[in-house]
């Protein structure tokens, strides 16, 4: 009785950093790899396992605290687009990568799993961080830091000095419109308006 009791507790247990990094990574190798792949089935892949309202939320920092919650929407489906589209087209067509995986640290409801990537002659390390929201919650990604660059770091560097010259306003413009460039050339189709 306790021992089918506690095997039904570790088969509902939401499965650990390590394994969403590992499982994402497989379904992106997976798509990106296949003939004929296409941005759309990429960008459903990658939606299972990273939060891109989370990044949007800790790129933009304290001015997220400012923001209604139509902004707040508007922010994060640009800045979904804009990551989909930016990361879709750079997997296409690379192949399989050989990845190793290290370590996995967690500290409450953050963590990073270590990564070290292999695409034909290159070897890059990758850190995966992944946050969940409480203890039953599934981890997701919202940061990757390859060769000690953070794409999350990345973003708000960049957002602070466009916000700077140009305000929230002038930086979703900005967004949207790179986003609509990327969309463009990766042959994605743009979001209904």
């Amino acid at each position: 009785m306790i021992a089918s009791l506690i095997a039904a507790v570790l088969l509902t247990a939401a499965p650990g950093p390590l394994e969403v990094v590992k499982s994402g990574n497989a379904d992106v190798q997976k798509v990106a790899s296949a003939p004929g792949a296409k941005v759309e089935q990429l960008t459903k892949a990658v939606e299972r396992f990273v939060d891109f309202g989370e990044l949007s939320k800790r790129a933009l920092g304290k001015q997220w605290d400012t923001l209604t919650p139509a902004q707040r929407k508007d922010f994060s489906e640009t800045m979904q687009g804009l990551l989909k589209a930016s990361y879709a087209q750079k997997a296409l067509g690379q192949g399989k990568a050989q990845v190793e995986y290290g370590k996995e640290s967690v500290q409450g409801n953050e963590a990073t799993v270590a990564t070290t990537v292999k695409v034909k002659q290159d070897v890059v390390p990758v850190e995966y961080k992944l946050f969940r929201e409480n203890e039953k919650s599934e981890w997701r990604i919202y940061d990757i830091v390859t060769d000690d660059v953070s794409l999350l770091e990345t973003y708000q560097g960049q957002f602070r000095k466009l916000m700077a010259d140009k305000g929230f306003d002038g930086l979703l413009t900005t967004l949207k419109s790179k986003r609509a460039q990327l969309e463009k050339n990766s042959g994605a189709t743009p979001p209904a308006q």
